[in-house]
């Protein structure tokens, strides 16, 4: 009986377990034969920061702005299969040249919506930070406001969006 009922236990525990997440991909390294996902343009020769998203059949899209890249995963047409979304970290980088591998993970990034600082495609940004100290330090200097990845409007990036 009771060997009965450790087997019931031990199923039951089984089944109460949770999958464990799915491990996120690495970014990956930009380079000179990234086109953008919209414009097909070469993303390095575009100024400010830039992104990638990784779909879950690793298949990286590359994006010549952080705008656009948000834009992506907002739009019902685009695929929802995201294994990963990276954008360029603007803490420390050079705003012409952002960096190759400068990545930091979009849904933990703060951003600066409305600043005086023009992306790629020569339109309006939503500049990425890894703290929410670097974007409120940028935004005091730049203008703009501090969002996060889950509070930005949709309205700001639909209505800059391409």
């Amino acid at each position: 009986m009771y060997k009965f009922l450790t087997l019931i236990f031990i199923v039951a525990l089984t089944a109460c377990e949770k999958t464990p997440p799915a491990e996120i991909p690495a970014a990956q390294t930009l380079t000179r034969e990234a086109s953008g996902y919209y414009c097909l343009m070469t993303v390095v020769y575009h100024k400010g920061p830039k992104g990638q998203i990784i779909l879950t059949d690793d298949k990286v899209l590359w994006f010549t702005s952080v705008r656009d890249t948000i834009a992506f995963t907002m739009s019902p047409e685009e695929p929802k299969n995201i294994a990963a979304i990276y954008v360029n970290d603007m803490s420390n980088a050079e705003w012409d040249n952002p960096g190759e591998d400068n990545w930091i993970n979009a849904k933990t990034a703060w951003y600066v919506l409305g600043s005086d600082r023009i992306g790629g495609m020569d339109a309006p940004e939503a500049v990425p930070f890894s703290t929410k100290s670097n974007a409120e330090l940028f935004a005091k200097t730049e203008k703009g406001t501090v969002y996060s990845f889950d509070s930005i409007p949709h309205e700001y990036i639909q209505s800059t969006s391409e």
